[in-house]
């Protein structure tokens, strides 16, 4: 790391929303470009900065600065190089000349001890006088602040938020209580409040740190799917995390408890695995330590679910009759249960359809909106994911969208804090007399929580899904426990018809399902399994297959056909694989353009996949000679596209996602895409490839699992090639298990039917 020192001479560039900044300083007689976060640097300021020198490819040598610190003017040149730069509104060059000519190297003191003496100088009144005292006290303030938080380690930005956040109560904070910035300051996380903490010399056995500690885990659980923790895992995590005994986390709840931060809720104990004889009561429940917004979100939940679930007097006869017209004029015969899915539909406000592939559900949605259109009634679809959206579509002929556009989703940025809003909310709820939502199982807790905000009893909600899929990515299993209540109407599909039955993916997906062994003889038309027992061949007999083979069979191109691995890591995970994907389907070439990030490369023609919400992002629809037709706004995970512009002098990457949306990134947002040639399984739902290639080799047995096979299997269409071992395949459909996800909808769903 290297030092300058210097006066900002100008400000080439400042983005107002993360403060990365672009300045000439002037260091020794020397411009120095110099860049990094400076959200509150002026003109005119005196600096010693830390960092390092780089070269940019546009624009040259650059000083990177990772920390500063502010130097007071002290000779007059310099004062009055400061005064007159623009940091102090109101004081322009002449004004600060003539402000330093009067009161010389005593011009920062009469402004801090005397402000009213400005008022002996030409032009500034005694109100002007006090507005420069007032802007240069929080100047000063900042500064403190900053020199304070920088011996912790704090860097620049993130004092910042922390000046902001407190204000003068900051150094109180800090030294009693890092842990809470934390709790109120986004990007604060318990790791770095502990960092704080033990700089500060907080004791480990510090209650707020327990206390912290114990929500950060509760915090973490989420991103494993948990809503809840038992009381021994959260107990034994603490223990581990923190370093003390579980027995002291324990002792915390309590507190956290009637800070209203935490609710503690007898859960019952699961069938399938014993509760801790120690802890488990007499009634069979065990105790659930729940964040005190996730309890009332399922509790919400519930109590939503609950209103939508009205009976509507229709007659039967009267169903059955409009069944056999929609049956006549569409040509289509519907099976038994999907003309009871229909009487269910019509005669309740809330129903779930579920059955795996090629058991009519597509049929029983199109019979659903034929019925309610003739009614005259309004009718939205939508889904979790574009993908499953535009199969939808494709499949109904009727609009559907993401539950987020659905709900006009508006949300803030990250570093403000604030939580995702969506405008269609209970104030402002959906217009319809119908909602069917497809991939139910793709839904987290959350996002069924935003989703019951925005329907109003009286509004038909069809939930359609298969329960057997992979959980959601979010926390919570809303499909299953919805389901699991017994409280609510559901209609399990369970014929496979004649037309899916000829179709070896679908036969072998409900073998799979059902735990019964799949017969990998190759004589099927649309699945086949190739033994292969090293990872590198495996890998060559996929280049064969992408390139050649397939996209002839299924008459699909390279780019649409599908590999998916259980795994992210290792020799047949995805980080490999899309490298040596990219390599041999999208090869550099003089007239693409590539970035190097993160270790691996972006280049014009790749196949990329966002994965993190981004709810602010822009995008466009392009027609033709590339003008925008419509505008909106959020990429989420799992959206896929085309890297279709690289342009290294704006520093930005655009993206052609589904419906044509173009996307610019930066390339400091390039953190949110990957290669997409090769996707995890848990990443494909919701999802439908012409083809889809699967490398399997032994694997973690928490992976190598059924229902991660059956995922695997029933996102492709036309043909399914599975190349690797017969014996791990055959594991896989032996391996029942599944990561337990600790969620209580369906507890909360029967307190509310008691």
């Amino acid at each position: 790391m290297e030092k300058i020192t210097g006066y900002v001479d100008h400000i080439i560039f400042r983005n107002e929303d993360n403060g990365y900044t672009v300045l000439e300083l002037i260091s020794g007689g020397r411009e120095i470009t110099c860049v990094g976060t400076m959200q509150y640097i002026s003109e005119g300021e005196a600096l010693e900065a830390e960092g390092s020198y780089t070269e940019h490819s546009t624009y040259g040598r650059q000083f990177q600065i990772s920390s500063y610190t502010f130097k007071t003017p002290e000779d007059e040149i310099s004062i009055e190089r400061y005064l007159g730069s623009g940091a102090v509104k109101g004081i322009g060059m002449a004004l600060a000349a003539r402000i330093v000519r009067r009161f010389g190297k005593d011009t920062f003191r009469i402004i801090e001890e005397e402000p009213e003496r400005l008022a002996e100088i030409k032009g500034i009144s005694q109100r002007k006088a006090q507005e420069i005292a007032e802007q240069m006290a929080e100047k000063r303030d900042l500064r403190k602040a900053m020199l304070f938080l920088q011996q912790y380690g704090i860097s620049t930005a993130l004092s910042i938020k922390i000046y902001n956040t407190y204000g003068p109560a900051l150094y109180q904070i800090v030294r009693e209580n890092p842990y809470k910035l934390a709790d109120d300051i986004t990007g604060v996380g318990f790791r770095i409040a502990d960092e704080i903490a033990a700089r500060v010399g907080i004791l480990t056995d510090s209650d707020f740190r327990i206390r912290s500690g114990v929500l950060y885990i509760l915090a973490q659980a989420m991103a494993e799917g948990h809503v809840f923790l038992p009381l021994t895992e959260l107990t034994a995590r603490a223990g581990e995390l923190l370093g003390t005994d579980p027995e002291r986390a324990e002792a915390q709840l309590a507190e956290l408890a009637v800070e209203r931060r935490i609710v503690i809720k007898e859960i019952p104990a699961q069938n399938d695995e014993p509760a801790d004889a120690a802890l488990e009561k007499e009634d069979g429940k065990t105790p659930g330590i729940y964040l005190a917004s996730n309890y009332y979100m399922e509790l919400n939940t519930a109590k939503m679910l609950h209103d939508l679930n009205l009976s509507a007097q229709i007659s039967p006869g009267v169903i059955q009759q409009r069944l056999d017209q929609i049956e006549e004029e569409t040509g289509t015969k519907l099976e038994e249960l999907q003309r009871v899915a229909v009487m269910e539909a019509v005669a309740n406000g809330l129903l779930v359809i579920t059955g795996g592939p090629g058991t009519g559900k597509t049929t029983t949605i199109n019979a659903l909106i034929r019925y309610f259109e003739a009614e005259g009634l309004e009718i939205l679809l939508a889904a979790p994911t574009g993908r499953a959206a535009k199969r939808m579509t494709e499949a109904t002929g009727c609009a559907a969208q993401t539950i987020h556009r659905l709900l006009e989703v508006s949300g803030a940025p990250e570093e403000t804090g604030a939580r995702t809003h969506f405008e269609r909310n209970m104030q402002n709820p959906l217009e319809a007399d119908v909602i069917i939502i497809d991939e139910m199982s793709m839904v987290d807790i959350f996002l069924m929580h935003a989703l019951l905000c925005a329907v109003t009893p009286g509004t038909r909600l069809i939930m359609v899904g298969d329960v057997n899929q992979l959980p959601s990515v979010g926390p919570g299993c809303v499909l299953k426990d919805i389901i699991g209540s017994g409280r609510f109407p559901v209609v399990r599909l369970t014929k496979i018809f004649r037309q899916a039955s000829e179709s070896d993916i679908v036969v072998n997906a409900h073998k799979i399902n059902r735990g019964e062994h799949v017969v990998l003889d190759n004589k099927s038309r649309d699945f086949f399994f190739l033994q292969r027992d090293d990872a590198n061949v495996i890998i060559r007999v996929i280049l064969t297959l992408v390139q050649q083979k397939l996209p002839r069979y299924v008459e699909a191109s390279p780019y649409e056909i599908q590999v998916l691995t259980p795994m992210r890591k290792g020799l047949l995970g995805v980080e490999r694989l899309n490298g040596i994907l990219q390599q041999f389907l999208n090869p550099p070439a003089a007239d693409k353009q590539e970035k190097e990030y993160a270790g691996g490369i972006f280049r014009e023609g790749d196949k990329v996949m966002q994965i993190k919400n981004n709810y602010q992002a822009e995008w466009e629809v392009r027609g033709r000679h590339g003008i925008a037709v419509e505008r909106g706004a959020g990429v989420f995970n799992g959206d896929m596209g085309i890297v279709r512009q690289i342009n290294p002098f704006a520093e930005l990457m655009t993206v052609e996602f589904d419906e044509n949306r173009y996307v610019d990134y930066t390339f400091k947002q390039l953190d949110e895409l990957e290669l997409a040639y090769a996707i995890t399984i848990h990443k494909s739902q919701g999802s439908e490839y012409p083809a889809v290639v699967m490398p399997l080799l032994a694997g973690p047995k928490m992976l190598m699992t059924r229902n991660l096979l059956y995922t695997a299997v029933t996102r492709a269409k036309r043909c399914v090639t599975i190349v690797g071992s017969a014996q791990v395949f055959g594991q896989m459909i032996d391996n029942r298990y599944e990561q337990k996800r600790y969620s209580a909808l369906g507890e909360r769903i029967r307190e509310w039917n008691i």
